[in-house]
């Protein structure tokens, strides 16, 4: 596979990767809460989800039914608010994080928001082929796969930097941290709000 096809991809990845949106309010919200590493785990094993799916091309079969599109439009865009609800409700304390078994279930947490975020999947859809060439040697989803692998390392470096600056920043500063807690919850609700209505409206 051509090396400059993924370092073009990689560039676009990094791009979209730096435009905030659900993965950065969840992340902002993990790193107060707690460990960043099992919410950007979450996270990469979301994507890694998704580049398998379209890999084997049931992406292409789910962008193409508007009923299995529409049915993870509308879970997806439930979990991000029922996520952002919650976590507007009971922002960070820097004081009580850490609590033991919340690894766990911030990983799955995370695993959500990037594996049912139906935009996500059609990003992949739109970008991933186009950066594969079925004259090259290696088979086209083995491609796929090592794109997928350039945007998940860059998503797992990237999101570990955010986590981790907003956690040292905020946390000896607790009116902050509830702050931006409350903000990263409603920008969750606020995106999957968007998701529900631009499916009524589409």
């Amino acid at each position: 596979m051509a090396v400059g096809s993924v370092l073009a991809f990689w560039a676009i990845a990094f791009l979209l990767i730096a435009v905030p949106g659900a993965d950065w309010a969840f992340t902002i919200g993990a790193g107060l809460r707690g460990p960043v590493l099992p919410a950007v785990g979450g996270l990469v094993a979301g994507y890694a989800a998704v580049t398998a799916v379209v890999a084997a091309g049931v992406g292409a079969l789910v962008a193409g039914s508007p009923a299995m599109l529409g049915g993870l439009t509308l879970a997806g865009g439930l979990y991000l608010m029922w996520h952002g609800v919650t976590t507007f409700a009971r922002p960070a304390e820097p004081s009580v994080r850490d609590e033991p078994g919340t690894g766990l279930h911030t990983f799955l947490r995370g695993v959500g928001v990037s594996g049912l975020n139906p935009k996500g999947l059609l990003i992949f859809l739109a970008l991933l082929p186009q950066f594969t060439d079925p004259a090259d040697g290696w088979p086209v989803a083995a491609q796929i796969g090592v794109l997928g692998l350039a945007f998940m390392a860059t998503c797992g470096v990237f999101y570990f930097c955010l986590g981790t600056l907003t956690r040292t920043v905020l946390d000896a500063r607790p009116a902050a941290a509830r702050l931006t807690g409350r903000f990263s919850g409603a920008a969750m609700t606020a995106l999957g709000a968007w998701l529900l209505v631009d499916h009524v409206l589409h």
